[in-house]
């Protein structure tokens, strides 16, 4: 059995390299997805105007008391 998988493993190793999807095209999708990602969230961070920092501090504004 060892000596059938170390066989297959030598004929497989001089087989031709033939480049996969990743080879192929993985540049390309990884490159693909960041511009997306920053296409997204630029947008996001843009058009829907986020309000920067968590302080409440001077957003708040006290009601009047009433007795």
């Amino acid at each position: 059995l060892a000596r059938g998988i170390q066989h297959t493993a030598v004929r497989q190793a001089h087989r031709k390299y033939e480049p996969d999807f990743h080879d192929k095209y993985g540049n390309l999708v990884l490159l693909g997805g960041a511009a997306v990602f920053t296409a997204v969230w630029g947008y996001v961070f843009t058009q829907l105007r986020i309000e920067w920092g968590l302080s409440p501090v001077g957003r708040i504004t006290p009601k009047e008391w009433r007795e």
